[in-house]
Formats: C-alpha cells, structure tokens, sequence
C-alpha cells in the first residue's frame, strides 16, 4: 500500500497510528495483530521517498516481506522501488533503522515464501489468486550490522 488517495491516506495514518500505538501490531480493522513494518523506499521512476506498509515474517535477523499486492496481478510498485534503490528505511515497532532490500530468487526465494506462509498462514491462499506472476519475496537487512 502506498499513499495516494485522500482517503487512503486517512485510512493508512490511522492503521499508523494504531501500529505505533500497539508495539507494531495494530489492535483493530482487518489487520488486527499481524506484525507490520513501514517501509521506505525511494521512486524507481520518481526519486521521491515513499511508504509502503507491509506485513513481514522474520528468517533469523531479516524481515521478510511478499510482494502480494492484496492477490493482484501486478507486482506492488515498492518492488520496482527496491529494485532499483535497494537501500531503504524501516519502521518497525516504533524502532526506525536502515536496511538493505534484496530480492530473493530461486531456490531461496522458494524457502523463504514456504516459512513465510508458515509464521503467516494467511499468505498461503495467495499462489490461487495470483496465477500471472511469481510473487516476490524480498529479504531485508540491517545495515551497518
């Protein structure tokens, strides 16, 4: 997700607030307990600094995060973002670090969206909706670490 829209907005500084408020976790809507993070990354055509929430898994220091847009066919832009800026901020438990986006491919890729699905069920419904495209899996790392 990605600021743009009024209402939108409105909608993602409250879902913010929520998460801030909560340790990282927000504590009402649909989202209620998933772990999320901020992520900002910068335009891979704009250059502008822009912020994605997303729902993470952990595969030892890393977060993990897909690139499932909600089941869309499309890829989330902030892929392209990491894509071409890999270096990125994180917000995560009202902890604020620099990290490093890598996407993941092959066989890792395949481990990481496997342990993925497994700290977050929910993800596992996503390959029957999103048939057009393989959905990426994008490691983040501290860096500096």
């Amino acid at each position: 997700m990605t600021s743009e829209p009024a209402a939108e907005t409105t909608w993602e500084e409250a879902l913010i607030a929520d998460v801030r408020a909560n340790g990282g976790r927000p504590s009402a809507g649909p989202l209620a307990g998933h772990p999320l993070l901020l992520l900002f990354s910068t335009g891979a055509k704009t250059g502008k600094r822009r912020r994605s929430i997303l729902t993470y898994s952990r595969d030892g220091d890393a977060h993990i995060v897909a690139g499932t847009a909600g089941g869309s066919p499309i890829h989330p832009a902030w892929v392209a973002n990491v894509g071409a800026n890999p270096d990125v901020d994180l917000e995560i438990a009202n902890d604020t670090l620099p990290a490093t986006a890598t996407i993941v491919e092959g066989a890792e890729r395949d481990r990481l969206w496997t342990a993925h699905v497994e700290q977050l069920p929910w993800f596992g419904d996503y390959p029957a909706q999103i048939t057009a495209r393989v959905i990426p899996m994008v490691r983040l790392t501290r860096r500096g670490a």
